[in-house]
């Protein structure tokens, strides 16, 4: 499928509305250089991102920002019309930007992304999660505090872990009290505005030398839940974005206003919710990959809006995978891209030291972060070749829809397939037992229970058996692109280290 035809045919029939909304174009917004006070405060990766050819700056960004009606009932489909409710507010707050030091080894495209505000922190989960893919493949990163409680605190809606505020103004008084959010009411506008200074940057350009050619808007999780109502209200009037990664977008979660996606507007403003069942617009003229894991589809209920592939639409349901993991808890923090360590299964009740333990063994599932790597250059290519990715099968729900049809070792049927429940060895799954009012975060980290001796033996007989065994699902994975190929040896070595019980 050829998305630059489309693209065409959308912009063309885009022009009216984008003159009803150039109010989210940012076009009052004014850039500065953060002030060189003290480190940026985020949830950082600890890797040597100068000696990988990277730099990193902070900026901050004001200007009025608007909050957002509907003209009519905001409807399942996604396809909705909005307009700013005539409510504005003056706001103040910041990205900062890791980018190719060296303006050659840039590929055009920058991903900017919604930062997760779940714990309290302002939290760069794709960077996190994809950072070996975006820097070996030349990206721009940019990171956009969006919301209230990354700037000023306040309440969180999942328990709190660390009785404190984390948000950037409590943390780093002097570097960030200048920084004000006006309430989320006004996070679409904000974050339109910050990837308007990125598209079309004024005097100062966060992208510094650099020319953004694509742009990607990304988030996972809480933010993901934002951006599927940025979609569907703005996706068919905004050019600012060339493409959307959604990940983990969440269902009707009570505590983030009951909808299927985040409310276009919420208290001290209009309380705005969309339906229980929302889907991704089918109308838009620029992909979306949007990827799931099996804790999104059942504990956090985003089942009852599971679409079709459309030809600007794939839903990418990741087996064994959970909503969060050893990965992006702890790994990925240190991974430099060669790490055997990000492809091995541990088994582990702590998501890293700060975190109290969990009564089971949390998510391993190394493909969830591979996989998400192996989106992310599915989606760059189909913007700059205009092909499309294959289309993958769903995860097997059972009949009563809580749960999923399983194999003989415990691991779900369909969905992506990978060499850890192709050639298993334990079985991982992104449910739990956990209680979410009383185990912290737990019940997001699904388990990983080792297969006993004598199924494993029976499965096989020796080492090589098994090194044979992950080597050819490997390949298969690699082939289906859903495992780059860029990580393929580390999931091989993984095997040939592990000591069989």
């Amino acid at each position: 499928m050829l998305i630059p035809s489309i693209r065409l045919i959308g912009r063309i029939t885009m022009a009216a509305a984008l003159i009803m909304l150039t109010a989210c174009q940012g076009s009052d917004a004014e850039i500065e250089r953060a002030p060189k006070i003290g480190l940026i405060w985020t949830a950082p990766t600890l890797i040597p991102f100068e000696e990988a050819g990277y730099e990193l700056e902070e900026f901050f960004f004001s200007g009025t920002a608007n909050a957002y009606t509907n003209r009519a009932p905001l409807t399942s489909d996604g396809k909705w019309d909005v307009e700013p409710s005539g409510e504005t507010a003056t706001y103040k707050s910041r990205m900062f930007v890791y980018r190719p030091t060296n303006p050659s080894d840039f590929n055009g495209t920058v991903v900017v992304e919604w930062m997760n505000v779940s714990g309290g922190i302002d939290t760069p989960t794709e960077w996190i999660t994809a950072h070996t893919e975006f820097i070996r493949r030349g990206y721009a990163y940019v990171a956009v505090s969006a919301q209230y409680v990354g700037v000023e605190g306040g309440p969180m809606p999942l328990p709190r872990q660390v009785p404190i505020c984390l948000a950037v103004k409590c943390t780093h008084p002097l570097r960030y009290g200048s920084l004000h959010h006006p309430g989320d009411s006004f996070s679409y506008d904000i974050f339109m505005k910050a990837a308007e200074l990125v598209r079309h940057p004024r005097v100062i350009n966060p992208l510094g030398e650099l020319t953004a050619e694509r742009i990607i808007a990304t988030g996972e999780s809480q933010s993901a839940h934002r951006l599927v109502t940025l979609v569907n209200a703005f996706g068919s009037n905004t050019d600012l974005f060339d493409g959307y990664f959604i990940h983990s977008r969440l269902g009707g979660v009570p505590e983030l206003g009951g909808g299927a996606s985040a409310p276009l507007s919420q208290a001290p403003q209009a309380d705005i919710v969309p339906p229980t069942s929302v889907q991704l617009r089918d109308d838009l003229s620029v992909p979306i990959i949007n990827l799931q894991t099996e804790t999104d589809q059942i504990t956090l209920g985003a089942l009852s809006s599971r679409q079709d592939d459309n030809p600007s639409f794939r839903l990418w349901e990741v087996a064994g995978t959970a909503h969060a993991d050893l990965y992006v808890a702890r790994y990925g923090l240190v991974d430099d891209g060669d790490d055997v360590v990000t492809a091995e299964i541990k088994y582990l009740k702590r998501a890293n030291p700060i975190l109290p333990p969990c009564t089971d063994f949390i998510s391993s599932a190394p493909q969830h972060h591979f996989t998400v790597k192996a989106a992310f250059r599915a989606l760059n290519t189909w913007l700059t070749d205009g092909v499309a990715p294959a289309s993958y099968p769903r995860l097997q729900v059972n009949a009563s829809q809580d749960g999923f049809e399983t194999d003989a070792f415990g691991n779900v049927l369909g969905g992506i397939r990978s060499p850890y429940v192709d050639a298993p060895i334990a079985r991982l799954s992104g449910l739990n037992n956990a209680d979410r009012n009383e185990d912290g975060l737990c019940f997001l980290y699904g388990s990983t229970t080792p297969l006993d001796a004598t199924t494993v033996q029976s499965l096989y007989p020796t080492q090589d058996d098994y090194v044979t065994a992950v080597i050819q699902a490997t390949d298969t994975a690699v082939a289906d692109g859903v495992i780059l190929p860029d990580d393929a040896h580390l999931i091989i070595t993984a095997a040939e280290n592990t000591e069989l019980p």
